[in-house]
């Protein structure tokens, strides 16, 4: 820095250095957040950060994500000519300036001096060290005008937007572009009555079963119930799928793919005799230690669904299978810019595989249920459609409407189960909507 201090020495710019490194990580390295911005394993300048800093940080990419169109757009008009196609650093500077002034509660004139000393510590921008003062201090100004949004699907990359323009029309679009503008509630799963459980959370019992608390910030490890298991955490549409079998008691089931376990859970809950496999060593340690906080006793095996060989088929499967998670966006919107319409494609193909291979697992008359949180088709319905054209011997079992209370628009005409974020309306936007989830339930003749 030119008055020979270091980025540590001035509060709070490591914190905005660090944000511009992870936004270039995600956006042009398509490097998932989770990993990125774990306090403990992440990125090694986040975790060099007090915890105060880390949460700026993380709220900084995922703001800076969130509106990434939005912050294009009012930057453009704050700049005499656009930004050289090389510039990426410097672009990835102004929108965590940017996300700060428009979306954050953060001083305008702290956000604009630690932008300017970021271009100053960067060789790349340091030239444009009075550009970034001149843009941002006029943003700040007329931040009011500039915030206005506009279309929410700006703020999706153009790959992702034509996909679900093309497969829900404009209206859907927009309304689940709406919806990722609002960051996801916390969802609880409850062993108890979620009635009980929502009053003394301070939350809401939704109609699915799901316990809702607005806004949540803080650690999860803190509240009521966590310690003794009464709980865990689950966005209501992933709880759909294990919810589909109904009663299990007394039956032999397996969950695919199971870690982290929250689905194993239900599965258990609902009197299943459960067996949950996973391929990742790492994942399945996960999983065995939500299933200890919550009592629950689960035979868990580690392996590959290709090469797992039961002693006898099971009368229900859950296939919960892997996918490009496009329908978490408004809980992890780094997806948008992490997978592309080629992941799609390939990942659909994995499904079909792993499908398959489950379909040999399900007892004659069990039930087999395939489901991901993908809002393209070409990783739901389309691989369900080919299945059920190769396999004589399975067929819907038609999802009614009274299964899912609240959702009754997610039953499709073909009986299978399509939440998307903009469904579960509320007057209150932090109450509203649920991941984007498909779900089909099969019956094997």
């Amino acid at each position: 820095m030119p008055d020979g201090r270091t980025a540590g020495d001035r509060p709070g710019l490591g914190a905005r250095l660090v944000a511009a490194k992870l936004l270039a990580a995600i956006v042009d390295a398509r490097t998932s957040a989770d990993g990125l911005l774990d306090p403990g394993n992440g990125q090694p300048g986040l975790r060099a950060l007090e915890p105060r800093d880390q949460g700026l940080v993380r709220a900084i990419i995922l703001t800076a994500l969130r509106f990434r169109g939005s912050i294009d757009a009012a930057l453009l008009a704050c700049l005499d000519r656009p930004l050289p196609p090389n510039a990426q650093a410097l672009r990835h500077l102004l929108h965590v300036g940017a996300a700060q002034i428009l979306y954050l509660d953060v001083p305008d004139s702290a956000a604009v001096d630690l932008a300017v000393a970021s271009a100053r510590v960067d060789s790349r921008s340091q030239r444009f060290a009075s550009m970034v003062n001149a843009v941002l201090r006029r943003l700040s100004r007329e931040k009011e005008t500039l915030r206005d949004a506009g279309d929410p699907a700006a703020n999706m990359p153009a790959w992702l937007g034509r996909r679900l323009l093309d497969t829900y029309g404009e209206a859907t679009l927009s309304a689940i572009a709406a919806a990722h503008l609002t960051p996801a509630p916390l969802d609880l799963t409850v062993k108890g009555d979620p009635a009980l459980w929502a009053q003394r959370l301070g939350g809401v019992a939704l109609p699915t079963g799901t316990v809702r608390i607005a806004a949540f910030d803080g650690p999860v490890t803190g509240l009521e119930g966590f310690a003794e298991g009464e709980w865990f955490v689950q966005d209501a549409a992933a709880a759909l799928p294990a919810r589909l079998f109904g009663d299990l008691s007394g039956k032999r089931v397996a969950d695919l793919c199971a870690a982290p376990g929250g689905k194993t859970a239900q599965l258990a809950l609902a009197g299943g005799r459960v067996t949950a496999l996973d391929i990742n060593a790492n994942r399945l340690k996960r999983l065995r230690e939500n299933l200890a906080r919550l009592g629950l006793e689960v035979e868990t095996k580690l392996g590959d669904l290709g090469a797992f060989e039961p002693e006898a088929p099971f009368d229900a499967v859950l296939l919960d299978a892997p996918c490009s998670s496009t329908g978490t966006i408004r809980r992890h919107p780094d997806v948008a810019y992490t997978k592309d319409a080629a992941e799609i494609e390939k990942l659909a193909g994995v499904q079909a595989r792993l499908l398959d291979a489950a379909a040999r697992l399900v007892a004659p008359g069990g039930t087999l249920v395939f489901s991901n949180c993908s809002l393209d088709p070409v990783e739901g319905e389309a691989v369900v459609r080919a299945f059920l054209a190769a396999h004589g011997d399975y067929a819907t079992d038609p999802v009614r409407a009274e299964e899912v209370p609240g959702l009754a628009e997610a039953v499709t005409g073909e009986g299978w189960l399509r939440t998307v974020p903009a469904m579960l309306a509320n007057e209150d936007p932090r109450l509203a909507g649920l991941d984007g989830f498909f779900a089909a339930r099969l019956r094997r003749a």
